[in-house]
């Protein structure tokens, strides 16, 4: 325990002091694994959401989200750092996906224990961040954030874990990440920015008129039950800075299949009484539709979803991704339908 505790925390002094260091061979999660919870659920959210309002961190929503049969609990907390805001400040408003902060609280194992991970900062500052001149800089400051909310999360009573987890990559292949082996040519052979998939295209001017059209959109529709893709909810709208917003975005249908999706082929976790080890990922949640002035023009944005789903759920396995190939294209389009639906 001991020896495990002394390398989590080389590990972090590591990350904050030369995050851009790694070998060539180093993993490096998507998520992170924070906390083991001594205590209930209930009591966990609770610790966390008393952390989160004394930190420096900016809470800007929570959500519970809808689990198969309600085999499990889970919660997401959005947040950003503004510190790494303003580290990030002059870069491209098109790489603010970076900036939203995602930490998760779920349960699993036939006795439902409760665990704290995250969406790793870091490794998100790789994929955005790649062609930044200031690379090495915003790699720091993301794992300052990291460390932000490592120390809101020890608020938490139990264990600290701070383990890399699945889906794990080198640093090089999130810099170029196009996908994932053979999977990448479902995803086309994309980067983030070839990914990022236009809805509307206004004049820079008209930026704000842009966000009032597409918050009373999502706000028209009706969201359908879990079987349907039709309908998103918005979770958050973040203004990251003046020129790129931030919407988060979920619906039932999208978290049913993610925990489905990710559970299937796995086996380590997985029991009758713990049926969907795949509610680790549910920091990969929400969902983002970004508003961003890109000079003389205001666009909105979304993910190519087979990139997105390819980012955080790789390690369901190629089969998954071969049985469910229809699934992004449906989030896609439903997202695009119901932001632009004339």
């Amino acid at each position: 325990m001991k020896a495990r505790m002394l390398m989590a925390v080389i590990t972090i002094a590591a990350l904050v002091s030369a995050p851009f260091s790694f070998a060539a061979d180093d993993e490096i999660g998507i998520f992170e694994a924070l906390r083991a919870s001594s205590v209930s659920f209930e009591e966990t959210t609770a610790a966390l959401d008393a952390a989160f309002a004394v930190s420096g961190l900016v809470l800007h929503a929570t959500h519970d989200v809808r689990v198969p049969e309600d085999k499990h609990r889970a919660r997401v907390y959005v947040l950003t750092s503004p510190a790494f805001a303003e580290a990030a400040s002059e870069e491209s408003a098109r790489t603010i996906s970076a900036q939203i902060l995602r930490v998760a609280v779920y349960t699993r194992g036939d006795d439902q224990a409760t665990y704290i991970n995250m969406a790793n900062p870091v490794a998100h500052a790789m994929v955005f961040y790649a062609d930044s001149p200031n690379y090495d800089t915003l790699l720091t400051a993301a794992a300052e954030a990291s460390g932000e909310i490592r120390e809101a999360v020890s608020a938490v009573p139990g264990e600290a874990l701070w383990e890399q987890q699945e889906p794990r990559r080198a640093e090089k292949h999130y810099r170029a990440f196009k996908g994932d082996g053979p999977a990448r040519m479902m995803a086309k052979f994309r980067t983030f920015r070839k990914s990022q998939l236009e809805i509307i295209e206004d004049t820079a001017d008209n930026f704000d008129a842009v966000v009032d059209k597409v918050t009373a959109a999502l706000s028209a529709r009706e969201v359908a039950a879990a079987d349907e893709s039709e309908g998103w909810e918005q979770l958050t709208l973040v203004r990251v800075r003046d020129d790129a917003i931030y919407i988060g975005v979920t619906n039932p249908y999208i978290e049913d299949k993610m925990v489905r999706i990710n559970s299937r082929f796995r086996k380590d976790g997985k029991s009758e009484l713990s049926p969907y080890p795949g509610v680790d990922h549910v920091a990969a949640l929400p969902a983002e539709i970004l508003i961003v002035k890109d000079g003389d023009e205001t666009r909105v944005l979304h993910y190519g979803q087979m990139w997105r789903m390819q980012l955080y759920f790789w390690d369901s396995g190629y089969r998954a991704f071969t049985a469910n190939v229809g699934v992004p294209s449906t989030i896609a389009n439903s997202i695009d339908d119901t932001v632009n639906p004339d």
